[in-house]
């Protein structure tokens, strides 16, 4: 089965501050990207049951569930959902407990155009390119 066309791709942007939100959003849009946003991780978890995704763009740092603890759930409902973390404040716990629920990785905040757009390019090819 041949590997959907990048505007077939659906990412899901979730992160309690609207601002970032949309600037993620008006990041991968322009590369062709579907996007959902959410501002918590109850949000979240309804979008991924309702809708098809692709990639989920996690804050670390969301109200009521971490963006942790929203992969989690991701994981129990639909198995391998890439994920990347998102953080203001990445360190060696944070790696190993994100590595234990399987993110593709964390970025730390403010995070470039160009390492968002990479990063998710890589984690679409890997998940998704046989």
């Amino acid at each position: 089965m041949p590997s959907p066309a990048v505007h077939d791709y659906s990412i899901l942007i979730t992160d309690d501050d609207a601002g970032v939100r949309e600037t993620l959003r008006d990041i991968l849009i322009p590369h062709g990207y579907r996007t959902f946003l959410a501002e918590s991780g109850e949000e979240a978890i309804d979008i991924v049951r309702d809708n098809q995704v692709h990639i989920a763009l996690l804050d670390m740092h969301l109200p009521r569930l971490s963006g942790l603890e929203t992969l989690a759930v991701f994981r129990q409902m639909r198995g391998a959902l890439p994920a990347i973390l998102i953080s203001g404040a990445c360190d060696e716990s944070l790696l190993r407990r994100a590595l234990s629920e399987h993110a593709f990785c964390v970025l730390e905040k403010p995070v470039s155009r160009h390492v968002v757009v990479h990063v998710v390019h890589k984690a679409l090819r890997k998940f998704y390119d046989n």
